[in-house]
């Protein structure tokens, strides 16, 4: 089969079992598809919007037997009222200047994602992460994505980059691929201030939803996500608002 028929018709495979990350004593598997071709883009709409992540050149989900924790969550751009707690968070970034980059990366970022990775993730499946691992995440894919930079706007340390997001724009949406940031800026709450502005950016660019990612009910992992209310998972029936 060529190339040009795989982007037509494109196949779908099964990972081998591997420990899962989330649960303990479970194993999970994924059911996967390359993106690449001239219907990357609307490949990645579709399969984002089925409940799909992506991860460089490739769209997956979690098919494990027996076993349907993981669900698919977006917010409601529209909707969201931030928290009082989420208000604070803004405040304390009311400083930052957000910077859309093209899907290159860098050196200065490379550096940032270590020291995350070294201190919030020493155990996680990107802790090995290279420099010739970061340019492929960030630069290996043919879909509509960029890296979203943050800097404060003040003379700060040079105005050095302190956090920065791998996101995709989507036809409904931004779908958040992989964010990190300054790990020791514990007061700013990056994490909870990237996802608020990317709703922000939602907003800006007139697009529905944020794309989480994958929910976990008792993972401590993925506790965050819920706060950002009104949330929908993906259940059979299709994108139902969470309760």
């Amino acid at each position: 089969m060529t190339r040009h028929d795989q982007t037509q018709f494109p196949q779908f495979y099964i990972t081998a079992p591997s420990p899962c990350p989330y649960l303990k004593g479970r194993y999970e598997k994924k059911v996967f598809t390359h993106l690449v071709g001239e219907r990357a883009v609307s490949l990645n709409n579709m399969l984002s919007q089925a409940g799909f992540r992506r991860s460089q050149g490739i769209a997956y989900r979690p098919a494990c037997d027996g076993c349907d924790a993981c669900i698919s969550v977006r917010i409601r751009v529209d909707e969201f009222t931030p928290s009082r707690n989420m208000r604070r968070t803004l405040n304390a970034n009311r400083d930052l200047v957000r910077v859309k980059k093209p899907a290159l990366a860098t050196e200065e970022q490379f550096s940032l994602l270590r020291a995350y990775l070294d201190t919030r993730h020493q155990q996680g499946g990107m802790a090995d992460m290279t420099a010739l691992d970061f340019v492929s995440m960030v630069e290996d894919t043919a879909v509509d994505t960029s890296l979203i930079e943050y800097r404060p706007r003040a003379a700060d340390s040079e105005n050095r980059l302190i956090a920065a997001a791998l996101t995709d724009r989507l036809e409904d949406g931004l779908s958040m691929v992989y964010s990190f940031f300054e790990p020791d800026l514990n007061a700013r709450s990056l994490g909870t201030y990237l996802i608020l502005d990317h709703i922000e950016l939602a907003r800006e660019l007139g697009l529905p939803y944020v794309y989480l990612g994958y929910w976990i009910e008792g993972s401590a992992k993925m506790a965050y996500k819920a706060r950002f209310k009104p949330l929908e998972a993906l259940t059979r029936e299709g994108w139902q608002l969470m309760e």
